[in-house]
């Protein structure tokens, strides 16, 4: 989802890239550290859609603030309630919100063009890390002519702060989904993502039609603040992750003081596909004890077999030591692309083989414990 889970599924050919990068025209923005308070740059104006940047020069406030001391949050009454909201607004009711900016998070290497996006909800939309949002693109269904666009879901990328940490924002991590003829190479433009090209495309000030929040299944578990996370994703599956994160790291949560272990495996084509890279590199030097961050890059990096490493390359890996945190209770979650768990769960399978054990019965256990859990598109 955070990443569309009903629109085409994006085609990996590249798309045309400016080798050129600018930087966004800044405003400042007063941050409360504890008792300091800084200024930091974020991006005020947009570039033009089909800019492509490298993550490092997008100039994002949150990568800035991935340092301790931690951001302080506003309203703290957001850590009030005992169930995540849900389904405050529907597909025939939905909210109107704002979009606030658009920015490109990939380099020009990348097959393919991954935006950031906030949309302010103006705290009437409330969401918990894990959740995601539906939006309804404008125009007509094709198929019931008359009628609206189907709702898309997309995983929400933020902490329920938002990324100015005052619970009024949240932001999507959309891949443009682009379609080319196979025959011909050229882009069919009638058969591209009508939701994801929509987003990609807005421009700050533009309303969108949101509904949501949704989804409990990848919500972050919060009874034992020590406890090991085991995040895998591919793509834009890395949303919800980035949300887990900055709760856990940036962000000086009232009631949540993160002592575990968190552990992203990142699974993108190449380095100029890489999403949030700067942010989660921070947590690594800020937080060594308590953050692992490994990446896959398909189209950089070869496997112990000399192919192409994927993320499943990456857990088996790292096997011996997954399977023991797990044992111990573990979290393990994966988001993406549907196509990312064959060849993980075929991993899985292999090693638990090796080490004496039946997969399905572990499988089995895991899912009882509440300790797996999947959203995949």
């Amino acid at each position: 989802m955070a990443h569309c889970i009903l629109s085409q599924v994006p085609v990996g050919v590249p798309i045309s890239c400016d080798s050129s990068f600018r930087r966004s025209v800044l405003k400042t923005h007063n941050v409360t550290l504890h008792d300091k308070s800084w200024t930091s740059g974020i991006p005020f104006n947009l570039k033009s859609a089909n800019t492509r940047l490298r993550s490092r020069f997008v100039v994002c406030m949150s990568v800035q603030q991935a340092s301790k001391p931690k951001v302080a949050v506003s309203p703290v009454t957001l850590e009030d309630a005992k169930e995540p909201p849900l389904h405050l607004y529907k597909n025939k009711e939905p909210y109107t919100a704002t979009i606030v900016s658009v920015e490109s998070l990939v380099g020009p290497k990348a097959p393919g063009e991954t935006c950031h996006i906030v949309i302010d909800h103006g705290r009437n939309v409330p969401y918990w890390e894990g959740q995601s949002y539906g939006i309804i693109p404008p125009g007509e269904n094709p198929k019931k002519p008359g009628s609206p666009q189907n709702v898309r879901l997309y995983s929400i990328a933020s902490s329920r702060y938002g990324d100015n940490f005052d619970g009024k924002t949240a932001s999507l991590c959309v891949r443009r989904a682009v379609y080319y003829d196979p025959e011909t190479g050229k882009e069919d433009p009638s058969k591209n993502g009508v939701c994801s090209n929509f987003l990609c495309d807005s421009k700050p000030g533009d309303k969108i039609q949101l509904t949501g929040p949704s989804g409990k299944i990848m919500l972050l578990p919060e009874d034992d603040p020590n406890a090991t996370h085991i995040m895998i994703a591919t793509g834009t599956g890395v949303a919800p992750y980035r949300g887990y994160l900055r709760r856990m790291f940036m962000e000086d949560v009232p009631k949540f003081k993160f002592g575990g272990l968190a552990w992203l495996f990142l699974g993108v084509a190449n380095s100029d596909s890489l999403l949030y890279d700067d942010e989660f590199s921070k947590y690594l030097q800020d937080y060594p004890d308590n953050f692992r961050y490994d990446r896959a890059l398909s189209r950089e990096h070869r496997n112990k077999s000399g192919g192409k490493m994927y993320v499943q390359d990456k857990i088996e890996e790292y096997s011996d030591e997954i399977f023991k945190l797990l044992d111990g209770g573990a979290h393990i979650y994966f988001c993406g692309l549907k196509g990312m768990m064959p060849g993980i769960q075929d991993t899985l399978k292999r090693v638990a083989e090796e080490r004496g054990e039946s997969w399905e019965q572990k499988l089995t256990q895991l899912k009882k414990n509440k300790q797996w859990h999947v959203e995949v598109y």
